[in-house]
């Protein structure tokens, strides 16, 4: 109940700044997967992103003492900005870390909250990086450092959005789905909601290609990852917090693992049929339904959408992944002879009637007896592969797909 007592507290400390964001209703996900499927709208806040109410409530927390020290953190793109938003509301200098690799549309946005009171440092390729080169920096000024997961201030903060949850439905709920990076908002939540009703199921989702929190309960201890990939850039963590790690162990009954191209199917479908624009990890939760459909049928479940801070320049990369996810998007290596008629023929003999080729181009120029090419197709339909891949042997075409594990084909989604 203490961390309970911490959430209440972070709540009455985070009225006028953060936002009580909607339970949102879908009839589209409703009617797919036989439930009362609810969305927590936290793309909403002012920062659009859940971050606002960690951020802010360790910061409004310190000392008159403490809030003379420089204010530092490390961060992906969110929890900077919730920190950006603090320090210029407060009036506390701060300095914020984050990878290079982080969309400009973040760093654009830590600017504007930030103003004239916030600094930033583009460090390293991985929020793991930044978060090292930030740590060493807190030491050398004798800062703060806002941790965005692994402390007890920020998940309490966190956790209000579990709070908004049970008030909002009065704790008739059966399944909450939770993102997960550091581990931050699920432990928060996670605290809150089985506290008030352990009979509520908590799942956490996380990226396929950074499964820290999934690799840690499953070895019963904190572990790092040798690898990870960072398209979902808000939870690609390699390492998550203790304390972290030890409520989610408590309170959180599983983690499941998404794949980053049904992440990117979620996003469109967001986009097309509701008209919401979410990041990579915002859409986790949502993604995560298809890992729970006889758990949720005929009951209410909620998930959480925990940002829309989406840089519009990446959504070729979320159509393509999405495609591929689909089944709808494949590439070849093609062996054309060099005679007359050989392109003719592929298009008019192995191409369907909704077959498109959306990439060519020769590789092997200098070859004068075969010219071999990558040709990228999409379907219409996952169905239409083996029709095609039938009709290009019955023509005798010299072809070999790429598969994901090939160099080449990871340049090109």
């Amino acid at each position: 109940m203490e961390m309970v007592r911490a959430i209440e507290e972070a709540e009455r400390r985070l009225q006028g700044i953060a936002s009580t964001t909607p339970l949102q209703p879908s009839l589209r996900l409703s009617e797919r997967y036989d439930a009362s499927v609810l969305i927590k709208r936290e793309d909403m806040q002012a920062v659009r992103s859940f971050k606002i109410r960690g951020a802010y409530n360790k910061i409004a927390s310190l000392s008159v003492e403490d809030r003379k020290r420089p204010i530092v953190c490390a961060s992906a793109g969110n929890h900077a900005q919730g920190v950006a938003f603090a320090c210029a509301h407060l009036g506390i200098g701060g300095t914020v870390f984050m990878p290079r690799i982080t969309p400009t549309q973040k760093i654009e946005r830590v600017e504007h909250f930030g103003g004239e009171f916030v600094e930033i440092r583009l460090v390293g390729d991985s929020y793991d990086e930044a978060s090292a080169a930030a740590e060493e920096y807190c030491g050398q000024k004798q800062g703060i450092f806002v941790h965005p997961f692994d402390d007890l201030d920020t998940i309490a903060g966190q956790g209000t959005v579990g709070k908004e949850i049970f008030d909002a439905t009065g704790g008739d709920v059966a399944v909450v789905i939770l993102p997960v990076g550091g581990g931050g908002l699920a432990s928060g939540v996670a605290s809150y909601i089985k506290e008030r009703n352990p009979a509520v199921v908590v799942i956490g989702a996380e990226p396929a290609g950074s499964p820290s929190m999934y690799e840690s309960l499953k070895q019963g201890r904190v572990v790092t990852l040798d690898e990870m990939h960072t398209f979902v850039d808000g939870a690609a963590v390699r390492r998550v917090g203790q304390r972290t790690f030890d409520l989610c162990r408590r309170y959180v009954d599983r983690v499941v693992l998404v794949p980053e191209g049904r992440i990117c199917t979620t996003m469109v479908e967001l986009y097309q049929n509701e008209g919401i624009i979410t990041e990579p990890a915002g859409a986790l939760s949502l993604s995560a339904l298809e890992d729970a459909t006889e758990e949720i049928r005929d009951k209410t479940v909620v998930c959480v959408l925990s940002g829309g801070n989406n840089d519009i320049l990446r959504y070729p990369e979320i159509m393509e992944r999405s495609l591929v996810y689909q089944g709808r998007k494949h590439y070849f290596i093609i062996e054309f002879a060099q005679k007359p008629g050989q392109l003719r023929q592929f298009v008019d003999d192995a191409l369907g009637p909704t077959d498109d080729i959306v990439r060519f181009e020769y590789i092997k120029k200098t070859n004068k007896e075969r010219g071999a090419a990558l040709v990228g197709i999409e379907l219409k339909d996952k169905a239409d592969l083996e029709p095609l891949l039938q009709r290009m042997e019955q023509i005798q075409l010299n072809f070999r797909p790429l598969g994901s594990e090939e160099l080449l084909y990871q340049y090109l989604v």
